[in-house]
């Protein structure tokens, strides 16, 4: 194989950028997806025109401090609006130049197979939900100067120059300013010390504290800026309980074994997953930490020799996917464990120690034996690139992609509930009806389902029954501004004026600017003025 300073550099970056428009070509028709809608088409932060002011120095804006991610996406939007092929092209574009500076970060390790690796994630499974969703634009946008900043530290390990030690931590801001998932460099690069030293010692540590400052700096502004936005702008909601330590304990082992086999068996992708009970846990869930730990201490062992070269791997993947494994309740997890946008990162190590066992393995076989070697990986090549092809397509709109999922995981209820709102905005109310049902039945407590169940009933014409749904929706909330306002429409509609006021006035109290409310309310109140409210 080839590294990016050989005669074939030109024909193999052009086979990675035509591999990867091939496997994306059916996402690049892609629609709007997922929470998009609050990203990028109902954010009125797009349309205002202090935006790029508010992005980077008035707190609370946005739900996430993302800077750079935030205002380039605003310019997208200025480009494009609600043009999604641009969006499309500019994610597909983004984890392209990634994959090629994978090929790089590899050869510089030394990898002879480096532009392997980068042909392995340019088409991998697990990276279709980071470049076929739009919102996901942070992922694809945070990975270049990430790869960027570990190629200068390796040159500033190399030579010592101090321009490569600063590139490398301009480089490594940028990326925490597109992603804060990109905190765990620091530790990366003492990993790579240990690598390449056998030890870390005092000076590895000093070079490092400015990126730990960085990540703890960004990091801690990241969680008050989110804290301020829920605060501002979004219904209060919990984390979701998972139970006790051990619990956490039995979910993060889980979550490390699925995300290893998705990077190495990437079959049945779905955008959720089925969640795993683990409240209490069972004996046989904790398996995966004696498995890790066994692996991880075999490794060491071997440290002298292949050892050294698994613990960085290894070591590169778990660091990276440690937020994500359920030591710490996320709101994500009401619906799913485990998603594959957060591989996206952390796949990289295992995608390094996958090239490193081919190598080894060529090196070691008669030469009889490589023709089948280099057939298996053309056939496993092959096999990824049509799993990626395949699943991107189900991309390409809202509702073919919860179709997708509710059938291959029908405990989704968000899925069940996201279909419901694809079916409703194409006009098929009583399908919507079916999906909004179903959530429910698995999930009685969905706030937003009982308000989208209500609000398709009222056009159903049966007003009693949204009635009962608004209610229940305020029942869990009496703070939710949108079941107010649905509730004093279906009130409204049905002659009890007095009723709609009410709901109408309580909605504006915590949201005056709310157009619909403040219309009706007029509406109502004239009605009532004029005495033909009960007619």
């Amino acid at each position: 194989m080839a590294n990016p300073n050989s005669e074939n550099f030109l024909l193999r970056s052009l086979l990675i950028v035509a591999a990867g428009f091939w496997v994306f070509g059916h996402a690049l028709q892609g629609g709007w997806l997922m929470d998009d809608d609050f990203y990028l088409t109902q954010n009125a932060l797009m349309h205002d025109p202090a935006r790029l002011w508010k992005i980077w120095f008035q707190p609370g804006s946005l739900i996430e401090y993302y800077p750079i991610e935030a205002s380039l996406q605003a310019m997208q939007w200025q480009l494009w609006e609600n043009a999604t092929l641009g969006y499309h092209l500019t994610n597909l574009v983004l984890h392209l130049t990634g994959a090629l500076l994978v090929w790089k970060l590899l050869a510089k390790l030394g990898l002879r197979w480096a532009w392997l690796g980068g042909l392995l994630f340019a088409i991998h499974p697990a990276v279709v939900e980071s470049v076929a969703w739009i919102s996901e634009f942070k992922n694809v946008l945070s990975l270049p100067p990430f790869l960027l900043a570990m190629c200068d530290w390796i040159d500033y390990e190399e030579h010592g120059r101090k321009r490569d030690y600063l590139l490398s931590l301009g480089l490594f801001l940028i990326a925490m300013l597109c992603k804060i998932s990109m905190a765990g460099f620091p530790l990366v690069i003492l990993l790579y010390a240990w690598w390449k030293r056998g030890r870390v010692g005092w000076s590895d540590v000093k070079a490092s504290l400015p990126f730990f400052l960085v990540s703890l700096v960004l990091g801690l502004t990241t969680v008050a800026v989110g804290n301020w936005f829920r605060e501002a702008h979004l219904q209060p909601t919990a984390p979701p309980y998972i139970g006790g330590m051990l619990s956490h304990l039995a979910l993060a082992g889980l979550s490390i074994s699925f995300y290893f086999s998705q990077c190495v068996w990437p079959v049945g992708m779905l955008p959720m997953y089925p969640l795993w009970p683990v409240n209490p846990p069972s004996l046989v869930q904790f398996l995966p930490w004696p498995i890790l730990m066994g692996v991880l201490g075999w490794c060491w062992i071997k440290r002298g020799s292949w050892g050294r070269h698994a613990l960085l791997g290894l070591g590169f993947f778990l660091i990276n996917l440690a937020p994500f494994v359920g030591f710490t309740s996320v709101t994500y997890m009401t619906f799913t464990w485990v998603m594959d946008h957060f591989l996206y990162l952390p796949m990289i190590g295992i995608i390094g120690l996958g090239v490193a066992l081919l190598e080894r393995a060529d090196e070691t076989m008669m030469p009889s034996f490589r023709p089948l070697l280099v057939g298996g990986m053309a056939l496993t090549m092959a096999f990824l690139a049509w799993g990626s092809h395949v699943y991107a397509g189900m991309f390409v709109s809202q509702e073919k992609l919860w179709t997708y999922t509710v059938e291959r995981n029908p405990s989704a209820w968000l899925a069940h509930n996201n279909l419901g709102n694809a079916l409703f905005e194409a006009g098929d109310v009583r399908g919507a009806i079916t999906q909004y049902e179903a959530a429910l039945a698995i999930k009685p407590d969905i706030l937003e389902a009982h308000n989208n169940l209500g609000l398709a009933l009222s056009l159903e014409h049966r007003p009693a029954e949204a009635i009962d749904q608004f209610e229940l929706a305020l029942k869990g909330n009496a703070h939710f501004t949108r079941a107010q306002v649905n509730l004093g429409n279906v009130l409204l509609s049905s002659g009890r004026t007095a009723e709609a006021i009410a709901q109408y006035e309580s909605a504006l109290e915590a949201y005056p600017d709310d157009a619909e409310a403040r219309e009706n309310l007029a509406k109502a109140r004239a009605l009532l003025k004029s005495g033909d409210a009960g007619k």
